[in-house]
């Protein structure tokens, strides 16, 4: 009789604990053997009739079954008592035993005998559902007592303390009479009821596993006032996940906990939300949060059905290899011990690295991690500063810089989005269908670009993820794929791929950031925003020069404006003098008049090389000046110009002022180099050899970066270089000296390589619009009137080149002679005698002046002259003959 009792008993709790978890997504049991053991008769599952490992392997799981049996009656013996508690309670219809139970639940908590019943409840169906966690239990029962006493003993408190028995009823019970009593005896009712509120709090930590930075860090998140800083740690698990493959409490975070356990089982805190918790409830913002932390050879696949597979296809052209029919049984491959031996022979890859992996990958990828990850940059001045000013410093006389206010601010950046996670996935299915040891460990959003960072295994070579790179482009839809092997100071290969969700970089954001407004140097110019999120400012003092180029809409205008703007509303013209040479003659024209201008702006190719020969002039008379005042630095000379140390010789009447920075801007070198080469290239490179010490500093703009333009003299002595889209591999390769320039998007995206770098930062540059352009300049009209100083580009009497003697009368032949040779690419002396109508000997000697002069190259035989020059270059080849040009009488 009592054995049919206990089993029908053991039966309904079976069926209920089933029910119960079926109802949470769980899968009673086991992991492996749950489905034989649930049909399984007892007498089958004796030690008589198995032994063996698998023996020992059948009775772990008939321990482990008969345990959560046990859980399931406990479970349903709270349900019951819940059930006679809350109709003893609540309704007071029990009879005898429900009065009884009503006066002695009251008699012990008081008024809170109304929540028991659901407290109950809760507990059973909580032990019903989830497996026991010994390491969560203690921290349960901690921070419930810790809630429930002071909620009690406050309760008494409340009510007045009563003493007797009924009052106690209707106030906290006697627990509440135990814990109110002695606090109220020791430090009165009014420093009591703090206490035991502080001690509630507490215990609402415990139970939450949070600190309270987390909860203040986590609700200044939600409420914006955290400066978009919020960590995954801060926000809530979503309960509503797959958890069919483990324990919904076991978290990723706990990887720590496990690094430290030894034997643990990793299947249930790896896949719960490392892989199908974010699958369901969306991926975090923390790029480390998303991917789990074991990188062993495969990476485990994520969690899920076949069906969730194929949510995000993935098209590479490998015929032999189809990601849909890869194997995805990565649960076992976690199983540290094996339940039988069949199990065994199904792991597919050994897990040897997984438990040392996961500690390692969650604590360097943690919160230091995240705080430098597509961080949204500080933009707040600092307090002691003027809010509209864009620069921390104090300007002398009546001159005052334009206001912030004139500037427009951007949006806040993005720290994430679906488009990122889809990209991560499709890197992801590059790697696993080429078998490659790797794995995507996090990435770094930029304004234009996304960095992902792939992690290789132990002996695999980089030189496969480089391989890769077709490959990868394929997946991800796009052409203009650049790989980083490695990145700059981390163990890691670089992935980036362009955003669709691209994000405008306004100037006033770069100006107003406090790296660039605590830099009080004049120079000091905004550049843009880089792929970590950080803003990008460089002092034109220190480069000291810059080479710019970029094909047509590749930014290099708007490069251009952001940097005089950055002038105009950092320095005053007694700080910064400019000369701005646009060939163009519309690029610059919006800055006419402005009081910085040392003469209006140059458009004329030959007045352009006059100035450039101007600034010679000045670079040497500044270097005379400092020789006699021994200083080294126009710095130092204006230190003891102001502070009176210095003054002019006796008899002199030069009056010693503060020599002014010069920035020298040419918005197109292709058309000076065309027009005067060999004048503006040798006034260029004295200029770069020399001008650092003396305060001049060039700017030189091309759209057309080649071999004849940017001449090695010239590269050679600019090191700073700044390269926007060019349209092939070498244009890149003059520019930055490497591969890169070509795999960049447009539209800003650029690579900026600074003096003494190695590697060049790929960054957005800033944008401004033609509004804030006038605002600005008008602005600084009003403040001052220009100043122009004569002569600058008026060319020197002397410079004007005479005609070579070995010329002769022949000039007007010669000029021919080179433009008939040059527009054919053919330098025969029969086609001159045929085209000119001169005998044979008059035609070898203009190819004799046509070879020492560099048109052709010398004779070879009965063959055709090699002819080296363009016919982009023939205006220049000419001028240079000449000594003068036609720009001399448009200039007129």
């Amino acid at each position: 009789m009592g054995r049919g009792v206990g089993g029908a008993w053991s039966l309904l709790a079976r069926g209920v604990g089933s029910v119960a978890r079926a109802g949470s997504g769980r899968s009673p049991g086991l992991t492996v053997h749950d489905e034989e053991l649930r049909d399984a008769d007892d007498e089958y599952l004796t030690s008589d009739d198995v032994d063996g490992s698998e023996g020992r392997a059948v009775r772990r799981a008939a321990g482990a079954q008969g345990h959560s049996h046990r859980r399931d009656g406990t479970g349903l013996a709270l349900l019951a008592l819940a059930l006679l508690v809350s109709v003893g309670v609540w309704l007071g219809a029990a009879g005898p035993v429900g009065a009884f139970i009503d006066a002695l639940v009251r008699a012990v908590v008081g008024t809170a005998a109304l929540l028991v019943p659901i407290a109950l409840a809760a507990g059973a169906i909580v032990l019903m559902r989830r497996g026991p966690n010994p390491e969560k239990r203690a921290r349960y029962i901690g921070g419930a007592l810790l809630v429930v006493l002071p909620l009690l003993g406050l309760m008494h408190l409340v009510a007045g303390a009563p003493e007797d028995l009924p009052g106690r009823s209707h106030a906290g019970g006697f627990v509440g009479y135990v814990v109110g009593t002695p606090l109220t005896a020791g430090v009165t009712a009014w420093v009591s009821v703090p206490i035991l509120v502080l001690c509630m709090a507490f215990g609402v930590l415990i139970l939450s596993g949070r600190t309270i930075r987390e909860v203040v860090d986590a609700a200044a998140g939600w409420l914006g006032l955290g400066g978009g800083q919020i960590d995954d740690d801060d926000l809530p698990w979503d309960d509503d996940v797959d958890d069919s493959y483990g324990d919904p409490d076991d978290s990723y975070d706990e990887l720590d906990e496990l690094d430290d356990a030894g034997d643990a089982d990793l299947s249930s805190s790896y896949g719960t939300r490392g892989w199908s918790g974010q699958a369901a409830s969306g991926r975090s913002d923390d790029p480390y949060e998303n991917y789990p932390p074991d990188d062993s050879a495969p990476r485990p696949r994520r969690r899920g059905s076949r069906s969730d597979r194929r949510s995000a296809p993935i098209s590479v052209p490998t015929p032999d290899v189809d990601v849909t029919d890869a194997p995805t049984d990565n649960v076992d491959d976690m199983v540290t011990e094996p339940v039988v031996d069949e199990v065994t022979e199904q792991i597919a890859r050994p897990a040897s690295r997984s438990r040392q992996r996961a500690g390692e990958v969650a604590k360097a990828s943690g919160r230091d991690r995240r705080e430098t990850a597509a961080r949204p940059a500080a933009t707040e001045p600092a307090a002691d500063a003027d809010p509209d000013a864009l620069v921390v410093s104090d300007v002398e006389g009546d001159y005052r810089l334009p206001p912030a206010t004139l500037l427009v601010d951007g949006d806040p950046p993005k720290r994430g989005s679906q488009t990122n996670d889809d990209m991560i996935d499709r890197i992801t299915g590059v790697l696993e269908q080429f078998k490659i040891d790797a794995a995507v460990t996090g990435y770094t959003r930029g304004p234009t670009v996304t960095r992902y960072e792939v992690e290789l295994g132990p002996g695999v070579k980089v030189e496969k993820i480089t391989a890769l790179q077709r490959n990868i482009a394929y997946a991800v839809a796009t052409d203009n794929v650049r790989l980083l092997a490695p990145i700059p100071g981390k163990s890691a290969v670089g992935i980036e791929v362009p955003n669709s969700d691209r994000e405008m970089v306004r100037l006033a954001d770069v100006l107003k950031s406090p790296s660039t407004r605590k830099d009080s140097h004049p120079l000091v110019i905004g550049l843009g925003k880089d792929i970590e999120g950080d803003f990008v400012s460089a002092n034109l003092a220190k480069m000291p020069h810059l080479l710019v180029a970029g094909s047509t809409g590749s930014g290099k205008s708007s490069f251009v404006n952001s940097m005089l703007v950055s002038l105009l509303t950092r320095a005053t013209p007694e700080q910064v003098r400019m000369i701005l040479i646009d060939p163009k003659m519309v690029e610059l024209t919006p800055y006419e008049g402005i009081p910085h201008l040392i003469t209006p702006i140059i458009t004329q190719p030959k007045k352009a090389a006059a100035a450039l020969a101007w600034l010679v002039e000045e670079m040497e008379q500044r270097y005379q000046d400092m020789k006699a005042s021994r200083v080294r630095h126009i710095d130092d000379f204006n230190t003891k110009v102001r502070s009176g140390e210095i003054s002019t010789p006796l008899g002199s009447e030069r009056v010693y002022k503060p020599y002014p920075y010069i920035l020298a801007i040419v918005d197109e070198l292709a058309d000076l180099m065309m027009t005067a080469p060999r004048d503006v290239e040798d006034a260029i490179v004295r200029i770069t050899q020399k001008a650092r010490a003396a305060g001049i500093h060039l700017v030189l703009a091309t759209q057309r970066p080649s071999v004849d333009v940017v001449t090695g003299l010239i590269k050679t002595n600019v090191p700073s270089r700044l390269a926007f889209a060019t349209s092939s591999l070498t244009d890149s390769r003059v520019i930055l000296d490497q591969p890169g320039a070509e795999k960049l998007i447009g539209m800003g995206d650029g690579l900026f390589l600074p003096m003494g770098a190695n590697k060049p930062i790929r960054m957005q540059g800033a944008f401004i619009t033609d509004e804030e352009i006038a605002a600005v300049v008008d602005y600084t009209r009003e403040q001052a009137d220009p100043e122009y100083t004569e002569g600058v580009t008026t060319a020197k009497a002397g410079d004007k080149k005479e005609i070579d003697g070995d010329i002769g009368n022949d000039l007007d032949d010669l000029l021919q002679a080179i433009e008939l040779v040059v527009s054919s690419q053919f330098g025969s002396t029969s086609m001159l005698q045929r085209k000119l109508r001169v005998g044979f000997a008059k035609a070898g000697r203009l190819m004799d002046l046509m070879e020492t002069r560099g048109v052709v190259g010398p004779s070879e035989g009965s063959k055709a002259r090699e002819v080296l020059v363009k016919p982009d270059d023939l205006a220049g080849v000419i001028a240079s003959i000449t000594g003068g040009g036609g720009d001399e009488a448009e200039g007129e």
